[in-house]
C-alpha cells in the first residue's frame, strides 16, 4: 500500500509532507460509507421525474450516452427528437439556492471539485447544442418539491415540439397542427392536453 505522504528534502531538513490528494477525502467512516454508497443513477429526484414522464405517456431511454463520441450520459433520452434530460444535484452541481458555499471538511477540494462539474455541465451543454440536441436540465430540488409533475410537463411540450418540427405536413403526429406556411384543414388547431 502506498504512503499518503512524501518526503520533502529540505537543506539540512526532512520532513514527512502530507499530499492533499492522496489523503481520503472522507472525514469519518461513515462519511465514507455514506459517499461511496451514494447513487450516481435512479437517485429520487430523477426516479419521479421519469414516474411523472411515464404516467404523461413519455417513453425513453435512460443513462444513454447521446452522441457516441462524448462520454457523458444523459439522465432521460430521447433520440429520435434529440431531447437529453438531466437532473443535476443541487450539491454536485453546485445549486445557487441550495449547494453550500463553505466546506467545513475537505474545504480545499469541494469547491474546485464542483467547479469542475460545472464547467463539464457547460460544455455537455454547448457541444450537445451544436450537434442539433435540446439540452433540458433540472434541478434536484425542482423535482423532489412535488414539481416532478411540472417538469414533466415542460420535457413533453419539448419533445412534442421536436417531434413536430421534424415531421412532414402529411406524417405529422397527433396533437402537431398543420406545418408551419401551410394552409390548415377545415378544422381548427386544438393543441392536446
Amino acid at each position: 500500500m502506498r504512503s499518503a505522504f512524501c518526503t520533502l528534502v529540505l537543506p539540512d531538513k526532512v520532513a514527512a509532507v502530507p499530499e492533499r490528494w492522496r489523503q481520503p477525502f472522507a472525514s469519518s467512516e461513515a462519511v465514507h460509507l455514506r459517499m461511496s454508497v451514494q447513487r450516481r443513477e435512479g437517485t429520487g429526484p430523477e426516479m419521479a421525474l421519469r414516474r411523472a414522464m411515464h404516467a404523461l405517456g413519455l417513453r425513453y431511454r435512460t443513462h444513454q450516452l447521446p452522441l457516441a463520441w462524448l462520454r457523458r450520459r444523459a439522465d432521460v433520452v430521447f433520440p429520435k427528437q434529440r431531447v437529453a434530460v438531466f437532473v443535476d444535484g443541487c450539491f454536485w452541481h453546485g445549486c445557487p439556492e441550495h449547494g453550500r458555499r463553505q466546506h467545513g471538511v475537505n474545504g480545499w477540494y469541494w469547491p474546485e471539485k464542483i467547479d469542475r462539474t460545472r464547467r463539464r455541465d457547460r460544455d455537455t451543454d454547448q457541444v450537445l447544442a451544436a450537434n442539433g440536441w435540446l439540452v433540458m436540465r433540472f434541478w434536484e430540488h425542482e423535482v423532489t418539491a412535488g414539481g416532478a409533475t411540472g417538469c414533466a410537463q415542460l420535457v413533453r411540450t419539448a419533445v412534442r415540439d421536436r417531434r413536430c418540427e421534424a415531421t412532414t405536413n402529411k406524417s405529422r403526429p397527433p396533437g402537431c397542427g398543420p406545418a408551419k406556411g401551410t394552409v390548415p384543414e377545415d378544422r381548427p388547431f386544438r393543441p392536446g392536453p
